[in-house]
């Protein structure tokens, strides 16, 4: 058996977890526009409330919300149908957030270990860390491999088990985690996590995350590896 990876210095998190949605990529839109487009096609009432309430959840918990709006089709098709062309937008042209592909370059050039940890399913979250740049995102824990979704700190649980393997000997702690929305935060925050919180489609409370910035734009991995100091709550 080979040895274990070494850890990287402390100058670089021990391993960055990444949320999807919103955070890598501005799939919003297209979860939008693919929910709108089948509640069009079967039923239902759309509202920006209703939109507000889809942002970060587990995808069965927004089919059931669609269905409460009145869409007459069941879980398992909503979901089929809305990730199948979100996942068709994301191969045409991956919509990254603006700085996130450069700490994804800068985050493998130095051996830094990542995960993508979301709600979406594992088809759509595959297409994505394919695309990344090469062990960016070697481990993928996606919606539909965990009991409880965010705000629950499950998904979180499990992709540090996994980088665990990967790194022998990683905390919580000395990682760090980045987020967008209230629920994701919410339960990387839960899972022990250093969290960075920047909010794309939702506004996030005053000091959910332990640092928020306004854009990923500009940042390094020295910029994350100094969350794991920050006081909890800070600007950054």
């Amino acid at each position: 058996m080979p040895d274990a990876a070494p850890l990287p210095p402390r100058e670089t998190p021990a391993a960055v977890l990444w949320d999807m949605d919103g955070t890598l990529v501005d799939t919003e839109h297209l979860w939008n526009a693919a929910q709108r487009r089948l509640m069009a096609e079967h039923g239902g009432t759309w509202s920006n409330e209703l939109a507000a309430s889809l942002v970060g959840r587990p995808l069965d918990v927004g089919a059931r919300h669609l269905q409460e709006a009145g869409i007459r089709l069941g879980v398992p098709e909503i979901i089929e149908r809305t990730m199948a062309e979100v996942a068709r937008g994301v191969v045409e042209r991956v919509p990254w957030r603006p700085g996130a592909l450069e700490l994804l370059r800068e985050q493998a050039a130095a051996g830094v270990p990542g995960a993508l940890v979301t709600m979406s399913h594992a088809p759509l979250a595959r297409v994505l860390a394919e695309r990344a740049p090469g062990g960016a995102l070697a481990v993928v824990v996606a919606g539909d491999q965990v009991t409880r979704g965010k705000p629950d700190p499950e998904a979180y649980a499990l992709a540090l088990a996994r980088l665990g393997e990967l790194r022998p000997g990683l905390v919580a702690a000395d990682c760090v985690a980045v987020e967008d929305s209230p629920v994701g935060v919410g339960a990387a925050m839960a899972a022990g996590l250093p969290t960075v919180g920047v909010p794309s489609v939702l506004p996030l409370p005053p000091g959910a995350a332990t640092v928020q910035w306004d854009t990923l734009a500009g940042r390094t991995l020295a910029d994350l590896a100094a969350v794991r100091s920050a006081r909890p709550g800070g600007a950054g």
